[in-house]
């Protein structure tokens, strides 16, 4: 499903990011550091730590991120920044994107932690995240969501969800490959968590994607519980697809949705959030994706499907489902910023 319908609208979304990056003084040579420890007055990162009962997990090792571009609109002129990431724990080195909200910034939040969403592309997902895209505007989106009430305050990250771009990966640890499994459910949020006011408990970390990335969304809260609560799997594939697990069917059903459903269920949880998304013109993901809300959406596993009417399976029709319900459904059940 993902090669046969994507990789077109990933190579537009892709040349549209690159070309609209490169005219907006966010090129190498013109891009100035800048960190997210506190408000621009930085009263935050000086800030006296709250008592042990808080749920704030204060930066712990802040690093400077280049500047990608800039969020209008809603966004208020807030930052995308971009690193390259050494992940301690996977041994995979990929770009990140970071973005958060204006709220974020405000001295009344100066000691509060926020609310996170991971983001992952479809496609193959490399060399770029397309989220940070202007002409997607889940940014600006988010954050003029947050001002009418319909959506907590994210922080966003992005990374890219492959090593290249010549094979899929799952989002997974396949043997003998890249550790793409830990680079998302790990190393991607250990960054966060150093470089951002965040929340010590799982009902403030969602995870998103689409196609491919819907995939691994899907796959790692139900395979990490103990470190997503929520996903928002948009138009994904159901079970694990890549040539790389020829030879290893036992690893391979270890990172199969359906198997960790199951379990979850089994165990009786904890519960996790499936948001799903899909165009009403998915004609091929929509029944997969109906197949395993009827078989899996209960007991721990609470779902939910936001269909669009006349969407596709691209990353516009996705968008505009988390405006039309999705985004107000997800934060209802995650924690917001807090002191």
């Amino acid at each position: 499903m993902r090669k046969a319908l994507f990789p077109a609208v990933i190579t537009l979304i892709t040349l549209t990011v690159l070309v609209g990056t490169s005219g907006c003084g966010s090129g190498a040579t013109q891009a100035s550091p800048l960190r997210f420890g506190g408000p621009k007055s930085g009263a935050a990162l000086h800030a006296t730590p709250p008592g042990k009962r808080s749920l704030v997990q204060w930066p712990t090792r802040p690093i400077s991120f280049e500047e990608e571009s800039r969020v209008g609109g809603a966004g208020e002129n807030t930052p995308i920044g971009v690193t390259t990431l050494h992940g301690p724990k996977s041994g995979f080195t990929g770009k990140v994107w970071v973005w958060a909200p204006p709220e974020y910034y405000e001295k009344r939040n100066a000691r509060k932690g926020f609310p996170v969403m991971e983001a992952l592309p479809g496609a193959y997902g490399f060399p770029v995240n397309y989220w940070i895209g202007s002409d997607l505007k889940l940014e600006e989106n988010l954050a003029r969501w947050s001002k009418n009430g319909t959506s907590l305050p994210f922080i966003v990250v992005m990374p890219v969800l492959n090593p290249n771009d010549k094979q899929y990966y799952d989002g997974s640890d396949i043997p003998g490959q890249p550790k793409i499994g830990t680079w998302l459910s790990q190393d991607v949020p250990d960054l966060v968590r150093q470089n951002f006011r965040t929340l010590k408990t799982r009902d403030a970390w969602a995870v998103m994607g689409s196609s491919s990335g819907g995939f691994a969304a899907l796959k790692n809260v139900l395979q990490h519980p103990e470190t997503f609560k929520v996903a928002i799997p948009n138009g994904p594939d159901i079970v694990p697809d890549s040539p790389l697990w020829n030879g290893h069917a036992k690893e391979e059903r270890e990172n199969n949705p359906e198997v960790l459903a199951r379990r979850l269920i089994a165990r009786g949880g904890p519960p996790v959030y499936l948001a799903f998304q899909d165009g009403s013109r998915e004609n091929t993901v929509l029944p997969k994706v109906r197949k395993f809300i009827a078989r899996y959406g209960h007991g721990p596993v609470h779902t939910r499907l936001q269909i669009v009417p006349g969407g596709t399976h691209s990353a516009q029709t996705y968008v505009q489902g988390l405006g039309e319900g999705t985004m107000r459904w997800v934060s209802a059940r995650m924690q917001g910023p807090t002191a």
